[in-house]
């Protein structure tokens, strides 16, 4: 008689420390649902559609929140029948089971808790309500009733089942029903079966319980059902289970480096502006991405025996600077699936010919028509003499522009170099968006042949300007409305003609015959490249609507093997061109006013005779029948000192007599009307013949003046040794 007074009393004082304890504000069910964020953020296309999941949350795991229509009704029975069988009769707290746990603890028997499933879930949406190491205390578990009465009077029933299954957690990190049918049985919510519901529900109790006292409390549940799994269909289903590490599936896996780019995530460092995001808005397109991943690693596939591992390809819409692709390896697949092929740094090879050529043209150097030597040609560096080689150690004699370009004929490209100069290119490359190139003593003129190191992401956006009449504007990854500045790199009529001469399929046949992979049915400017020791080999080019970029190699660095810019990069940037083209192949570039189109005939062994564009006032003057005349038995350079190279330095041979040393300078090409000039003073002897002296120890220049004083070229070199000059 005297423990039931003191229940009853007991009892007394807590429904009066009830009444009288604040409550927080309660929120809506709306509001819960809206707060609510899942550990895993979405890409999603610029149609809206997902294109890649990725985990921005370290600490749990839950994913989108589930409607009450899309879980199984068994986990719903079992929950309830686990964890509040009276929860469609009380309003927020079970007086009955309360009474009754009072008793049982007080006595004795069979202690837990009394808590209803709306007062679990005024715990779970309410941080103070949280327990501590010893669970809550009376103030604590009194406050949780009241806010479990006041949810029960603005949220309905299904309303407060539904954000109960989403918030509790089930197992370890995984809260929520999405997470834990997905993660556990590989299921969606809607398809759990009887055996997982009542395995789900056993679990609230006691998340991380081990695998015999789970399959204990499963069995407990199972027989309130009147066994309505066999016992060792949820024994083994348990043991299935928990005895190994649980699988996420995503739904889409297809961005992974822009994912990780956009969400700013490494390793546990995650962007807190995103740390709750539910998705992003990117540029990509889903169908393009899903086509350039898939194209880049089928072909990947077949270049194994040639020892190639990796590749990379990105895809632009011209106009916008939109990114529609970007693939920043083959995955699983690669060496380092990690390592993002589109941002990093690899040698450009011949990729960035264009932008010398363009240069040349720009400055009204040389035109298209202009010819160029492709002979054997030394330039000395502070290492030695440097003697480029064509692709193919041949030397093709006298070229124009247009076939040096569209065939990437070396030697042509580091003659053109010396002629601009290696500093006016490098401000030039940064200019069209090379941010990482070094100053020009670094490369010298080696950088004609791309020895600077790029990324993909670069090139991509540097052709991109050329088919947008040589104006630079950034790249865009995010869907949304910013202006970009522009910048003017090249002129509307330079950017044109290299477009010209990158979409010249006879002009490139020198070297790569006229039936390849750079051979598209629409119009198209395309360029390859490939770095030393064959470590990188790259394929860009573009239409007036798209740039498209392709990569491949090892992340490693070991070369490939026997692979060129045909069989390499170039079938991947096919396949992507002719996808992007499928439904439209009208892709003509409107000329700018500044051009003409002007009838040349080139008068060699193989005459032939074409039109030919030029920048308005570069044309050449020389006329036959209304047809300009290219001759290929003379070079069409400015007067230039082609020996010794600027920079020099000549070491005399002690045992070499000083009479019998002579220095020979020569000029290209030679000429009657232009004097040498030796340390400032006029030779009186004009370039028609070579300029031969006798050493003289110490530093002296060369210069090249026509008949109007005007100084055409000058270059110094050294000379070490105690030679005088007689």
């Amino acid at each position: 008689m005297k423990k039931t007074f003191f229940i009853i009393n007991k009892f007394l004082v807590l429904f009066i420390l009830l009444m009288v304890c604040d409550v927080f504000a309660t929120p809506s069910f709306q509001e819960v649902k809206d707060s609510y964020f899942a550990s895993d953020a979405f890409l999603l296309d610029r149609n809206g559609k997902i294109v890649h999941e990725l985990r921005v949350n370290p600490d749990i795991r839950r994913f989108e929140w589930i409607s009450l229509k899309d879980i199984s009704p068994a986990l719903i029975k079992a929950v309830i029948q686990s964890e509040d069988k009276r929860f469609y009769s009380h309003y927020g707290v079970d007086w009955v089971s309360v009474i009754s746990t009072l008793i049982k603890n007080f006595t004795g028997k069979n202690r837990r808790g009394a808590s209803t499933i709306t007062m679990q879930v005024a715990a779970l949406i309410n941080e103070e309500l949280k327990p501590g190491i010893n669970g809550r205390s009376v103030s604590q578990k009194w406050r949780q009733v009241k806010e479990a009465l006041e949810i029960e009077k603005i949220w309905s029933k299904d309303e407060i089942l539904e954000a109960y299954l989403n918030l509790v957690s089930y197992r370890g990190e995984l809260q929520g029903i999405a997470a834990a049918s997905r993660c556990l049985f590989n299921k969606e919510p809607s398809g759990l079966n009887s055996a997982e519901s009542i395995i789900l529900a056993a679990l609230i109790r006691s998340p991380n319980a081990e695998i015999d006292k789970i399959i204990k409390r499963a069995n407990l549940l199972n027989k309130t059902f009147n066994f309505v799994v066999k016992p060792e269909e949820i024994e083994d289903t348990i043991k299935k289970t928990f005895n190994r590490k649980y699988y996420v599936r995503q739904k889409e896996n297809l961005a992974p480096h822009v994912a990780h780019l956009l969400l700013n995530r490494t390793g546990n460092n995650i962007n807190p502006v995103y740390y709750g995001a539910k998705s992003i808005f990117t540029t990509l397109d889903y169908d393009i991405q899903r086509f350039v991943s898939e194209t880049l690693k089928e072909h990947i596939s077949s270049l194994k025996s040639r020892n190639v591992n990796d590749g990379a390809a990105i895809v632009v819409e011209n106009k916008s600077g939109d990114i529609l692709a970007y693939t920043g390896s083959i995955g699983d697949g690669s060496d380092a699936p990690y390592v993002d092929g589109v941002r990093a740094k690899r040698q450009a090879g011949s990729t960035l010919k264009p932008f010398l050529y363009a240069l040349a043209i720009d400055k009204h150097l040389l035109t298209a028509a202009s010819v160029i030597t492709d002979s054997p040609f030394d330039i000395s560096t502070e290492y030695g003499i440097y003697k480029p080689q064509n692709y193919e150690n041949d030397f093709k004699g006298l070229v124009t522009l247009r076939t040096a370009l569209a065939s990437s004929l070396n030697v042509p490209a580091v003659r053109t170099l010396s002629l601009i100069g290696v500093d006016n290119f490098v401000r030039k490359l940064k200019e069209s968006g090379f941010d990482n190139i070094r100053n020009a003593d670094y490369y010298g003129h080696s950088l004609a042949l791309g020895s600077a190191d790029v990324t993909l992401y670069e090139l991509v956006n540097a052709y991109r300007m050329l088919a947008n009449g040589g104006i630079y504007t950034n790249l865009k990854l995010k869907k949304e409305n910013s202006l970009y500045q522009q910048t003017k790199v090249f002129s509307p009529e330079a950017a044109f003609i290299i477009s010209d001469i990158l979409s010249d399929r006879e002009a490139r046949g020198y070297t790569f015959s006229l039936e390849n992979p750079l051979n598209t049915k629409f119009r198209s400017s395309v360029k390859t490249g490939t770095s030393k020791d064959m470590r990188d080999n790259w394929c860009i080019g573009y239409t007036d609507k798209y740039t498209v970029g392709v990569w491949v190699g090892n992340f490693s660095g070991e070369a490939m093997w026997n692979v060129t810019g045909i069989t390499g990069a170039a079938p991947v940037w096919l396949s992507i061109m002719n996808y992007l083209h499928r439904d439209n192949i009208d892709t003509g570039i409107e000329h700018p006013d500044g051009i003409v189109k002007k009838p040349v005939f080139i008068n060699s062994t193989n005459p032939t005779e074409r039109d030919e564009w030029f920048i308005k006032g570069t044309e050449p003057s020389t006329t036959r029948n209304s047809r300009y005349i290219i001759s290929l038995n003379e070079e069409h350079f400015i007067p230039h000192i082609v020996y010794p190279p600027d920079g020099t330095i000549i070491t005399l041979d002690p045992d070499i007599p000083d009479e019998i040393q002579k220095i020979i300078i020569e000029t290209n090409p030679p000429s009657d009307e232009i004097f040498w000039i030796f340390d400032g003073k006029n030779t009186g002897r004009t370039t028609k013949t070579p300029l031969i002296i006798k050493p003289v120890a110490g530093k002296h220049t060369i210069q090249l003046i026509d008949k109007q004083n005007s100084k055409l070229d000058s270059i110094e070199f050294e000379i070490k040794g105690n030679s005088k000059i007689n």
